[in-house]
């Protein structure tokens, strides 16, 4: 077994082109779970809060629960199966819940076969789905370009796909879950004790910069406006860079998403898809600006430097 692991890595290194096209299916796989995950997680997590909720009410304040009446209390607060999760129940089409065949749920490919449609009843399919898939296969073979095969090249994947994972759940919900951003803050800083991205004093600097440099604008905002101006959600994404690059590389990520935040919620807001003053998530353009800063983010701070 070890000798056949030794002789696939040893292919692998010496043909990066198959080990680009290996990591952008698998990829590619991982993304159509994560279509999943975007879609079911912030379901759960309502679920839970009204748990929570009606349990403090039950346990606190009987007289609201008299008045409000137990049974619709416990209504759900959606039409889904009362066993929801990541697993359960299996994917099928939302008009007419014929269960999807392994053979129509292939990334990318299965889609464009069935030309956007449900095969039972021809209700169109979203193309969310395949961009996501196609979009997780694009960003990890770029990582597998870059890295080649290495750790670096794993935990930078992993942080990939929970970037994409926030990132969609932050478009559709405004949320950026404790869930999904601690763990990767946690992991940032255990794989830079042997200095896989950054230092670990670099590391633990970064994490406090990143969440301290965000919640100060917040209030100082705040307290100027009267008004919120991002999500403590934001906070802890960027001290998740911070852990993962270290604390020379927030100013970059900011600098970056920043940019890049303004340049489309200006171009959404002349284009009147978006009304002046209505909020827009913040996490997805930090989520961007993290990942090219993982990638390139040296290379562009040299160049910066070189112009002065």
């Amino acid at each position: 077994m070890n000798e056949f692991i030794s002789l696939f890595s040893q292919s692998l290194n010496q043909n990066p082109w198959l080990f680009i096209a290996l990591s952008f299916i698998f990829a590619a796989t991982i993304g159509s779970f994560l279509n999943v995950v975007i879609h079911r997680f912030p379901v759960m997590m309502k679920r839970e809060w009204q748990q929570e909720c009606n349990q403090y009410l039950q346990e606190y304040h009987a007289d609201i629960v008299t008045q409000i009446g137990i049974d619709k209390l416990n209504k759900p607060i959606d039409s889904f199966p009362d066993k929801y999760n990541l697993l359960l129940p299996g994917s099928a089409c939302p008009k007419c819940k014929t269960a999807i065949k392994p053979w129509h749920n292939l990334p990318i490919f299965s889609w464009l076969m069935l030309k956007g449609k449900c095969a039972a009843c021809q209700a169109p399919i979203s193309a969310r789905y395949p961009i996501i898939e196609l979009i997780t296969g694009l960003l990890v073979a770029t990582l597998a370009w870059h890295f080649g095969p290495s750790w670096q090249f794993v935990f930078a994947s992993i942080l990939t796909f929970v970037l994409v994972a926030l990132t969609g759940i932050d478009l559709d919900e405004m949320l950026l879950p404790d869930q999904m951003t601690l763990p990767l803050l946690w992991l940032g800083l255990i794989i830079n004790l042997n200095h896989t991205f950054a230092s670990p004093t670099d590391a633990i600097i970064g994490a406090a910069v990143g969440y301290l440099s965000l919640w100060s604008i917040f209030w100082l905002f705040k307290i100027i406006t009267g008004k919120e101006g991002m999500g403590y959600g934001d906070f802890k994404l960027l001290a998740v860079f911070g852990a993962w690059l270290g604390w020379q590389m927030l100013p970059l990520v900011i600098l970056l998403s920043s940019l890049v935040g303004a340049v489309i919620g200006v171009t959404m807001i002349v284009s009147k898809h978006l009304k002046q003053g209505n909020p827009i998530p913040f996490g997805p353009y930090i989520a961007a600006a993290g990942w090219i800063a993982l990638l390139f983010g040296q290379q562009i701070v040299d160049w910066y430097l070189g112009t002065l």
